[in-house]
This record gives C-alpha cells, sequence and structure tokens, in this order.
C-alpha cells in the first residue's frame, strides 16, 4: 500500500463545509475518528482528522476568498494526488485538455499544490510534498 508519497496516488483528502462541527460530529461517531485543531494564519482553523491515530484527511470551512467569484460551491471532499513536480505537472494539463484553477501555490510546511479541472468537468488537486524532515 501506498503511503500517499508514491507519485500518482491519492496523497491526502480534504472536506471543505460550511460546517465543520457537524461533519467532526458526523465522522467521529460514523469511522470513531479523533481530531486535532490548528490555528491557520487567518484566525480560523484546520482540522485534521485521525484513524488509529493517524491522520487521514482534512477539513475546513467552506469560507473566505478562495471561494470568492466561484458560487455555489457545495461541501465536497477534495482528493490531492501526489506528483514529483507539481508546475511541470500544470504545464501539462492544458496540453491534455484539462484546465489549471488554481496555479502552482505553495503551502508552508506542507509542499505546493494546484487545483485542476479534467476534460471531464472533474475538480481533483495535485500536491508535491515538501521533503520530510528528520
Amino acid at each position: 500500500m501506498s503511503d500517499g508519497r508514491t507519485p500518482g496516488s491519492f496523497g491526502w483528502n480534504e472536506l471543505v463545509t460550511p460546517d465543520p462541527a457537524a461533519a467532526r460530529k458526523f465522522f467521529g461517531g460514523l469511522l470513531d475518528w479523533s481530531f486535532d485543531e490548528m490555528p491557520m494564519p487567518d484566525g480560523g482553523s484546520y482540522v485534521v482528522a485521525k484513524a488509529g491515530g493517524q491522520m487521514v484527511g482534512g477539513m475546513f470551512k467552506l469560507a473566505g476568498p478562495q471561494f470568492d467569484g466561484v458560487p455555489g460551491v457545495p461541501p465536497h471532499w477534495m482528493g490531492y494526488i501526489t506528483v514529483a513536480d507539481v508546475d511541470a505537472a500544470a504545464k501539462k494539463v492544458p496540453t491534455l485538455g484539462g484546465k489549471v484553477q488554481v496555479p502552482p501555490t505553495d503551502i508552508p510546511n506542507v509542499g505546493r499544490f494546484c487545483m485542476i479541472i479534467d476534460p471531464t468537468g472533474a475538480y481533483v488537486s495535485l500536491m508535491q510534498w515538501a521533503p520530510r524532515s528528520g
């Protein structure tokens, strides 16, 4: 089984919801997940979900400038597919009929990602993980 760091594998999943507290209650009760909160620079928080002590995904509130100009975004899970070079992958997307929705962007201490739309209209993110320390 991949650890999510192998290029081509899904390395992270993220829930974007208007009600993270309700999502925590639901998934905690359904899957016995535990949660850790991480404060964010914008004053909000990012919630990390854990199963058996292992991080399995995250969630954050469906609000903020990243959703401005995109009316009607429903609550959704976003998958992140690992790539070796997110900038190179983003350049390749339009040549294959897709569109880069969010250009390659750094996430401090995590890596670099972009969000793309495939030719069928499905959204997914690509992630180049920062090297692990230690």
